[in-house]
């Protein structure tokens, strides 16, 4: 008999120092996965993949570093994983989906109702967001950041289109890594593999503590004095961004 496949314990939505808002250097990320029991983690960092680069380079064998990167669009953020190249912002969403897509990466739908940042449908655009379903291959439907009811109304998004919902920490600090994560049946190593098991994730909802959280600003303040800024999408007139 065949021994049971070993399960994937998956973070895809983490940033490093390469982040305009977090310090965790690479080499600490993965020293803390590998602690923490997961077996893969996506370093998602905005508008760069050099952190991931670096992860990925210094990463022990037991983690999987998964290059991937948070994207600012005009219409809110997307996540993208097994990326080669950088996606470029402030295209639109449909845009930068289907960029990622060119890579043969996988397009994520972060914090999508989050009034507090860049999302799809707390920035007015929810007709937007229902046209863009169908080039999503899965919602972030915890966020362990999130507040309010922005979980539950990804979860009733991803539900309502037939996506896969996944469980993240958006780890910005070191204590933050894997306090929210997925559970998928088996270990994989593509874009494809990671797609087919999404549908049967478990999800470990935890929370990062707001003492936690509270680091943030300092490290936007750290990054902004070594030039280290976030970049602004082009809107529409009467739009608006959250930073």
């Amino acid at each position: 008999m065949d021994p049971a496949p070993r399960r994937a314990f998956v973070d895809l939505h983490c940033h490093s120092s390469s982040s305009f808002d977090s310090l965790s250097k690479p080499a600490d990320l993965v020293r803390n996965a590998k602690r923490f029991g997961l077996t893969h983690l996506a370093i998602t960092d905005h508008e760069r993949i050099d952190g991931a680069l670096r992860a990925r380079d210094l990463a022990p064998d037991e983690v999987n570093v998964i290059v991937g990167e948070e994207v600012r669009t005009t219409g809110g953020d997307l996540l993208g994983l097994y990326l080669e190249e950088a996606v470029s912002p402030r295209m639109s969403p449909i845009e930068t989906a289907a960029a990622i897509h060119a890579q043969g990466g996988l397009v994520g739908l972060p914090h999508p109702f989050d009034r507090f940042r860049s999302s799809s449908g707390a920035m007015g655009a929810e007709d937007a967001l229902d046209g863009l379903a169908a080039a999503i291959d899965f919602v972030e439907v915890h966020n362990a950041r999130a507040v309010g009811r922005a979980n539950e109304r990804a979860a009733l998004f991803a539900r309502g289109h037939g996506l896969p919902g996944i469980a993240s920490s958006d780890a910005h600090s070191l204590l933050e890594v894997g306090v929210a994560y997925s559970v998928l049946p088996r270990g994989f190593s593509s874009a494809a593999e990671l797609r087919d098991l999404l549908a049967d994730a478990e999800l470990v909802m935890g929370r990062g503590s707001y003492f936690v959280r509270l680091w943030t600003p300092v490290a936007k303040v750290v990054q902004r004095l070594r030039g280290n800024r976030r970049v602004q999408p082009i809107l529409a007139a009467g739009d608006e961004v959250r930073p």
